[in-house]
């Protein structure tokens, strides 16, 4: 947990490497994951870059797999998942690779055409054969229009050219997309004014499209017309309409034969698309098996040559030279990864690796592993701590599961997310190894250690509120009881419990007593119970949060800043919100109805008992108390000179945070002289023994020194009003903590009383039959609703806190 306390000890590092042993260096340190290089080459443009030949090769590939993967998507063949990612392949074999993709690729889009022109066949047969069937009750009704009987018919069928003698109407047949026919025949009826004759039937199946492989809907048409001008205009039509037009014979005979025809080249060429398509089937089945695998080297591939792009030539350019930060701990860890860079291709010469001073500002870098990544991420979405502070991620992953399960506080529902976090956690080699395509479910990964200690820690508060499912459970047995008649009890639902006279004194083991579920006031002793509780956590995780601070100006040396800015924040805190927490925990020690009942003081009495709030503003307001006949005006003697101390030293903080640090600066100016220094004291120093914090914070002081003091006083005075408003808003925003309680724990009652308590109303068999019905529609809304969307709130404000 050092690692996890602060921020790692960083150094800027210069490595030299040959350029033949450049690539296997490179990966090996990108396996490693310990260096964040620096761009050499800033003023350069991308394209005169060393290495672009080979990213622009890198990119190619990627393009070609994106294809690949794309059609592989196409016919829905499943993309196995990597178990083990593969290395960046050696220089040698990425020839070889980049042949396989291409020849893979031109397989593929080989594969692709021919079906797309067999599937283009294979549409234009079919809608010729449409076209032959459904005109033939288009030409029935030309013939018995011209009034000929049926052996005329058979004997005009046998001359053709007497068809064209009788027929004298010429016609053109052909197909069309179904949303195009309204205009279609608008166009037909407006080019001949109306001397085209149209006539349409609509295909019943939806044909394929050879392209994309959409379903399309077309609708066959025969245009009857005379001239050929006007024959002309309808094709033109009908090519900007973009309907496919078909030769159909005029003779019965002939259209029958051509339909046999068509018939059988339909059947002849579903045989050849079948084939075609199961020899793709299995082209892109063996390629899948590899997909990821190849992506995979691609990307490292493409990332090795990218950093290398950061890299300068020395001026022999036999030698690459790059800057890193690494942390101070993982330099043998480069070390080792350039050795083995060089002896990987067999380089004479090693890479070695050089520590040089610098003043700027590292980056900042906490070391995670898989339990503590998801609290790391909750704290940098809100922003990445300074170089060495104090990681508030430790302390986060207590306090987020915790004040999380104060507003979460039901064993019931409390199971269900650790059962779901659990089973997370046992199956997470199962899920790492599948690419995820569902967002949301990645994201419920990536925090399943969260969300499995938010559960445990919720089976605790809800334990602690007697809350399973909106029941109580009776284990240690109730301190209650009820001072009626049997039969009086019955006859009610609910009852006011009076601690004066139906308590017996000795309080509950553990927990909210079970007594209170069936009590009328449970909602008025909850209420006072949980909001004094969400003011208690709320003023303790405020002092905790300033006192870290601390932490951190010791470690910067800092001291003025204890002195200037801590002490006067935590004494404002104390001195009005803790004091409001003490007045808390007084009244409950002090005061008690049992008192009245055994007949004691009844100054200490449930009767005398002040309000906190109340007290806390009238302290605020200088004002005294109002007088109640038989009680004292304050908890204990000497309050009210205790409260002026608190509030004059409250208001004496707010001055010393306004003008203390920019007054000290000043002073500091003054007295010490301005020096232009040449170099820095600790340059060749070894690296543990002057850490660069020191460095950091004499750089910074320098800068501090340039700021006018007019900008001081100002950022300074905005931080003080910016604390001053705070400590007040953030103690009214912790009441969240017993809002979302109350409503979590309404909201679970409303659902148990109104819906699945009514099939227990009902006996017999019909009773069982509503119950398990009830009980299905009771356990999805519990899930949807107090589990995850309540989940989710609680989260929010959880995550509200802490930022």
């Amino acid at each position: 947990m050092g690692d996890m306390f602060r921020s790692e000890q960083m150094v800027l590092a210069q490595l030299f490497i040959q350029p033949e042993a450049a690539y296997f260096a490179i990966s090996e340190l990108g396996e490693s994951g310990s260096v964040q290089f620096r761009d050499l080459n800033e003023n350069v443009n991308v394209f005169q870059r060393k290495f672009v030949n080979e990213v622009r090769r890198c990119d190619e590939m990627e393009r070609k797999l994106r294809y690949i993967e794309a059609e592989v998507k196409k016919d829905n063949v499943t993309i196995p998942d990597v178990h083990e990612l593969p290395k960046a392949p050696n220089p040698r074999e990425i020839i070889d690779l980049e042949a396989h993709l291409e020849k893979t690729e031109g397989d593929i889009k080989e594969l692709s055409e021919s079906a797309v022109n067999l599937k283009s066949n294979y549409l234009e047969l079919t809608e010729l054969k449409h076209v032959l069937e459904k005109t033939q009750a288009f030409f029935n009704e030309q013939d018995e229009a011209n009034g000929l009987d049926s052996a005329h018919k058979a004997l005009i069928t046998e001359d053709t050219h007497n068809v064209s003698i009788r027929g004298r109407l010429g016609f053109v047949a052909g197909v069309i997309n179904r949303e195009r026919v309204p205009g279609f025949e608008r166009m037909l009826w407006r080019i001949s004014r109306g001397n085209v004759f149209l006539r349409q039937v609509e295909i019943d199946k939806p044909l394929e499209d050879p392209a994309t492989g959409n379903e399309i809907y077309k609708t066959v048409f025969v245009a009857f017309f005379q001239g050929e001008q006007l024959k002309t205009r309808i094709k033109k039509v009908c090519a900007g309409f973009h309907a496919s037009l078909y030769a159909c014979p005029s003779s019965l005979q002939e259209r029958n034969e051509m339909l046999k025809g068509v018939c059988t080249r339909l059947e002849d060429l579903n045989l050849v698309l079948n084939q075609t398509q199961d020899h793709r089937q299995r082209v892109l089945v063996s390629v899948a098996k590899e997909l990821q695998n190849w992506s995979v080297m691609v990307s490292k591939m493409k990332a090795i040559y990218h950093t290398l792009n950061f890299f300068n030539m020395d001026v022999t350019k036999k030698c690459l030279i790059g800057e890193c930060w690494v942390s101070s701990k993982d330099i043998p860890v480069v070390q080792k990864g350039l050795s083995d860079g060089s002896s990987a291709c067999g380089s004479s010469i090693p890479s070695f690796l050089n520590v040089i001073n610098t003043s700027e500002d590292p980056p900042t870098f906490n070391r995670t592993n898989k339990f503590t990544r998801g609290f790391q991420n909750l704290i940098d979405s809100y922003g990445v701590a300074s170089y060495r502070e104090a990681n508030p991620a430790l302390y986060t992953i207590i306090t987020f599961p915790f004040l999380f399960a104060v507003m979460f506080g039901d064993m019931g529902h409390a199971m269900i997310m650790a059962f779901f976090g659990g089973y997370l956690v046992i199956a997470e080699k199962k899920f790492m190894g599948k690419k995820g395509s569902s967002e949301i479910f990645n994201i419920f990964f990536a925090g399943r250690y969260i969300i499995l200690l938010m559960g445990l820690f919720s089976l605790y508060t809800g334990f602690v509120y007697n809350d399973i499912f909106s029941k109580s459970m009776n284990i240690f047995q109730s301190s209650w009881y009820i001072n009626m008649t049997k039969a009086h009890a019955l006859e009610i639902d609910q009852i006011d419990l009076n601690p004066s006279f139906d308590y017996a004194g000795t309080p509950y083991f553990m927990g909210v007593d079970p007594a209170w579920q069936l009590a009328k006031n449970k909602i008025i002793f909850l209420n006072s119970f949980k909001m004094k509780l969400s003011i208690i956590f709320g003023v303790i995780h405020m002092i905790f949060g300033v006192c870290v601070s601390v932490v951190n100006f010791v470690h910067f040396r800092k001291y003025s800043s204890i002195i200037l800015e801590f002490l006067p924040q935590i004494l404002l805190l104390c001195f009005l919100f803790l004091w409001m927490v003490v007045m808390m925990f007084m009244k409950w020690i002090m005061y008690s109805p049992v008192t009245d009942k055994m007949g004691g003081d009844v100054k200490f009495g449930s009767s005398c008992a002040p309000s906190v709030l109340i007290f806390f503003i009238d302290m605020m307001l200088f004002k005294t108390p109002e007088y109640v006949e038989g009680c004292n005006r304050y908890m204990f003697d000497g309050q009210e000179l205790v409260q002026y101390v608190l509030v004059f030293g409250s208001l004496a903080c707010i001055p010393v945070l306004l003008l203390g640090r920019p007054l000290f600066i000043k002073c500091t100016r003054k007295n010490k002289p301005h020096v232009r220094s040449n170099g820095d004291v600790n340059q060749g120093m070894e690296l543990g023994e002057y850490p660069e914090s020191q460095q950091n914070a004499s750089s910074a002081h320098h800068e501090e020194e340039e700021e006018p003091m007019s900008e001081i006083f100002i950022h300074q005075a905005i931080h003080t009003i910016e604390y001053v408003l705070s400590t007040i808003s953030h103690t009214a925003s912790y009441l969240r903590l017993w809002a979302l309680s109350l409503a979590h724990a309404q909201l679970s009652e409303v659902l148990w009383n109104m819906l699945f308590s009514m099939g227990l109303k009902v006996e017999g068999y019909v009773g069982a039959i509503t119950t398990w019905a009830l009980f299905a529609a009771w356990a999805a809304f519990t899930i949807a609703i107090l589990v995850v969307m309540e989940g989710l709130s609680a989260f929010l404000h959880t995550l509200r806190l802490h930022w």
